[in-house]
């Protein structure tokens, strides 16, 4: 009878993409099923999974809700461990977040082995706090910020996860006399994409020739399709739940977030990128995903909080001008990516769980 395994996942694109690619990895040897929030399904195909909905609410601050909130995650734990049971399942497999808490919290009540997965360079707050009671964690790096020292031996290192389908892609090559930009966002959308961003392509697009893929919110469509056509920029605009990969092939530079699955992906792509990473990120973890493939010589960083259109044109121009420095950095993301492949990858999640 083959184990029965349980991804849980939710919240943004950060933890629900991971969570899809674990799934596909796993099920052809375990039964697989997942459990996610409210927020997580809407960057889920959800017939494509064996799925539930479990929805747990952001932990507030205010002190006369503490009561309250107590009763709701007891509920919830109540609810986990008649799901664990009814199910059966043997192993957990969470990928962080506050909505993990309940089966988490379950799993060490039922002494159901628990696996954790941390795409970030900084230790999220869930999976430090379960590190203790898990069997191993699963990460992209063996130095991860915010973990104690004791628990080291309990990383299981991996190359970044990516979808099957990026596997099939054809690399990124050169800039060729038109540039193929693209902007990403990342799931939660970013203003300052759709206004500082854009008004330096604008002032750009006087000397180079631009094609534009921007990430942006549905709502924004409108107002930035106008503004692009009237400085005559070819643009072509989709929101996070189109497939990023047609867009990141058609491309030679990317502007982005450094959400952890989307710098692997480039990375992967050898798309040459200027990450902008969150400010208000959780323990800064954006920056420090962006400073790990800076260190490799990946990519080029940008400080939100310091940088004007002016920097940006700079930046862009330097990219298109120093086709040297182009070349290394893509270099250097064809020798981290040079391991990473879907067997490689496949084979040791399978063992690292069978043998715990």
């Amino acid at each position: 009878m083959k184990k029965k395994i349980l991804i849980s996942t939710g919240g943004s694109g950060g933890h629900v993409v991971p969570a899809t690619i674990l799934y596909e990895h796993l099920k052809d040897q375990f039964d697989v099923l997942m459990t996610s929030d409210k927020r997580g399904v809407r960057f889920l195909k959800v017939d494509d999974y064996n799925l539930s909905i479990f929805n747990v609410n952001p932990i507030s601050k205010n002190f006369f809700l503490i009561p309250f909130q107590f009763f709701l995650i007891l509920s919830l734990i109540i609810k986990s461990i008649y799901f664990f049971k009814k199910n059966k399942i043997d192993i957990l497999i969470s990928t962080g977040g506050y909505m993990s808490l309940p089966l988490c919290l379950s799993s060490k009540l039922l002494n159901i082995k628990l696996f954790l997965f941390e795409p970030n360079i900084v230790l999220g707050r869930s999976n430090k706090f379960f590190i203790n009671y898990c069997q191993k964690i699963f990460c992209y790096s063996d130095n991860i910020k915010n973990l104690p020292k004791k628990f080291k031996n309990k990383i299981i290192t991996i190359p970044p996860l990516l979808r099957k389908k990026f596997y099939d892609l054809s690399k990124i090559e050169k800039i060729n006399e038109e540039v193929n930009l693209l902007i990403i966002g990342g799931s939660q959308g970013a203003r300052i994409f759709d206004t500082l961003v854009k008004n330096s392509i604008i002032k750009l697009s006087k000397k180079y020739k631009f094609k534009v893929y921007q990430q942006s919110l549905v709502s924004n469509f409108p107002n930035l399709k106008k503004v692009y056509q009237d400085n005559n920029i070819e643009c072509e605009l989709f929101d996070y739940s189109e497939d990023v990969s047609s867009f990141m092939q058609k491309s030679n530079i990317c502007i982005t977030r450094a959400g952890a699955s989307t710098l692997a992906e480039l990375v992967f792509l050898n798309l040459p990128h200027v990450a902008i990473p969150l400010p208000t990120a959780k323990d800064n973890h954006q920056l420090e995903n962006a400073n790990f493939y800076n260190e490799i010589g990946c990519n080029w960083i940008l400080n939100q909080n310091i940088i004007d259109e002016a920097s940006i044109v700079n930046i862009i121009t330097n990219i298109i001008e120093n086709k040297k420095e182009y070349q290394e950095k893509q270099n250097n993301m064809k020798n981290f990516s040079y391991q990473n492949s879907w067997n490689n990858i496949n084979q040791k999640i399978k063992s690292i769980i069978n043998e715990n």
